[in-house]
């Protein structure tokens, strides 16, 4: 009788596996790295308690509240306490960070209740992400049932990055933490903020205050490319460094890191219309009310320029803790430069045989003063020199000037090859391609498909370089966009996309799988009240720029 129960027994074990294999996977954006159910489900409830050490006070907290909010129910977050069942744990183990690293997270759900447990606080807080999504879609009248299941979890890349471009419109406090409350529901880590441009100054500098009395404000805003229609009314704000600081802690709380970005050589009308003497002619100039590329530059001849630079960085680099400064970098237009007996100058005391050369020589010493402060220079990869742009002369392109090593690329525009080039010559980079991630482009320039089909490992490049890209940026840029509305629309349902392609591992994407979760977060957002664009998700590119 015992051997004809054994095969009985298997039989059954088959069956009950093949049920559960046959179960649909729970919906969670990014999709887990690995993911395996089990047979029940465990009931939420208001009995639940949230158990953590008293060091994760903060993480108890804002679970409990996200929960509260998620399914109305009101739980007790306390600390860590034996108890047998119907109870969420955070638990941290180091011993993970080897096969999860720092963000990576294991979660379990059984009939004992739910366990979150990471190497890291940021791995708990990804952790309580999927929570909440698979909270969100298992609740039905007043209950929440969520399936058993393990899920090991971590991030393709270290860099997952949305870029918002304030210098050209101002969108204000309100609209950044509903940005980065967003970000940090689809696991993104890097807030980009780009506080600096020809048409405005959005940072206040202490020691500078004309960047933001004349750099902040212009008195009309060019309305589409190459028209003449304006506005009529005029555009101005900037942070306070206080509303920066509550700004940064708000984005630490959600495991964010806010990288700033200071326009320099280019980019700089707003800088020069505060202060003529920055710019390389010494004229006075105007906040422009046209977007585009302006002539205007640094003059880098100058020691002058050079302390006005180091001044603000030091009241940046006191504002933003990130590791990682963004200098811009890119569109540096050369004609007041090779106009410019100083530059001119420079450039044989330097032994500089072209323009290019010229802006790598400041790059590096502008990389060397951020070293100096235990940070790291990051720019767009106009500085490394080449011909990026089909209106540049090649000769004066051309550099020999060798970037520092430490730089971060960041790349943009250009053919793939360059990417592939810097990676192999050892630079790390970020990889934000305009014609897959530029969120300014419409839906016909990079419909959700595109976005989600993205990779920021080119072609061609050798695996054994691979480690040098950190991940990519998806860039909210505001020349013409300058209504919240307006922007949400460019934003939301992209943002999904860019985050699974940061996240999620090339062997577990599926685009069937994604559009199903989208339907979760799409309704999730306009509960937020954001403008949700109606997207094609079957449509494919029709033109790119």
């Amino acid at each position: 009788m015992k051997n004809l129960l054994v095969p009985f027994v298997a039989l059954c074990i088959l069956v009950s596996n093949q049920k559960v294999s046959a179960q649909t996977e729970p919906l969670i954006s990014p999709r887990p790295l690995a993911l395996q159910m089990a047979k029940g489900t465990f009931q939420l409830s208001a009995g639940t308690k949230i158990m953590a050490a008293t060091s994760l006070a903060t993480e108890r907290i804002y679970l409990r509240d996200k929960i509260e909010a998620a399914a109305g129910l009101k739980i007790s977050p306390i600390p860590q306490v034996k108890a047998a069942s119907n109870k969420i744990s955070l638990l941290l183990n180091p011993v993970l960070s080897k096969e999860l690293g720092k963000e990576g997270y294991e979660l379990i759900v059984n009939a004992q209740g739910i366990k979150i447990t990471a190497a890291d606080n940021a791995g708990l807080f990804y952790g309580m992400q999927s929570l909440l999504q698979l909270i969100s879609a298992n609740k039905a009248h007043q209950t929440v049932n969520i399936p058993f299941l393990t899920i090991k979890d971590k991030p393709r890349f270290s860099w997952r990055a949305l870029m918002l471009d304030e210098g050209r419109h101002f969108k204000g406090e309100k609209v950044v933490k509903q940005l980065l409350d967003d970000m940090a529901s689809l696991k993104m880590n890097v807030f980009h903020w780009h506080l600096t441009d020809d048409q405005g100054w959005r940072i206040e500098i202490k020691k500078y205050p004309e960047l933001t009395k004349i750099g902040s404000k212009r008195k009309d805003s060019q309305l589409a490319w190459r028209s003449e229609k304006r506005s009529g009314k005029p555009h101005e704000g900037f942070y306070t460094q206080e509303q920066i600081k509550e700004i940064v802690q708000y984005a630490t709380d959600r495991h964010i890191t806010v990288v700033p970005e200071i326009e320099m050589p280019g980019h700089a009308t707003a800088a020069i219309a505060a202060y003529p003497w920055l710019g390389t002619t010494g004229e006075k100039v105007d906040v422009p009310v046209t977007f585009g590329k302006f002539k205007d530059t640094y003059n880098v001849a100058d020691p002058k320029v050079y302390t006005f630079l180091e001044d603000v960085l030091t009241e940046v680099m006191a504002l933003f803790p990130s590791k990682v400064i963004h200098i811009g970098g890119d569109e540096v237009l050369y004609d007041q430069w090779k106009a410019s007996p100083q530059i001119q100058a420079l450039m044989v005391k330097e032994g500089l045989k072209t323009p290019a050369d010229v802006q790598i020589w400041f790059t590096n010493k502008i990389s060397k003063f951020i070293a100096s402060k235990g940070r790291r220079m990051m720019g767009w990869n106009e500085i490394m020199g080449g011909k990026v742009h089909e209106f540049m002369d090649e000769k004066e392109t051309t550099a020999k000037e060798k970037l520092d090593q430490g730089t971060i690329v960041h790349f943009w525009k250009g053919t793939t090859d360059m990417i592939t080039s810097a990676a192999s010559k050892g630079y790390d980079l970020v990889n934000s391609y305009h014609i897959y991630t530029y969120l300014d482009y419409d839906y016909k320039e990079i419909p959700i498909r595109k976005a989600y089909d993205f990779n920021p490992i080119p072609e061609g490049l050798d695996p054994k370089y691979d480690k040098h890209v950190l991940g990519l940026g998806c860039q909210m840029w505001s020349e013409f966009i300058p209504e919240v509305t307006d922007m949400q629309q460019k934003i939301y349902p992209r943002l999904a996309a860019y985050a699974e392609v940061g996240w999620t591992d090339l062997s577990r994407k599926d685009y069937t799988y994604f559009k199903n979760t989208m339907k979760l977060i799409e309704a999730h957002w306009k509960a937020e009240g954001i403008d949700v664009a109606v997207a094609d998700y079957e449509a494919k590119a029709e033109k790119t720029k």
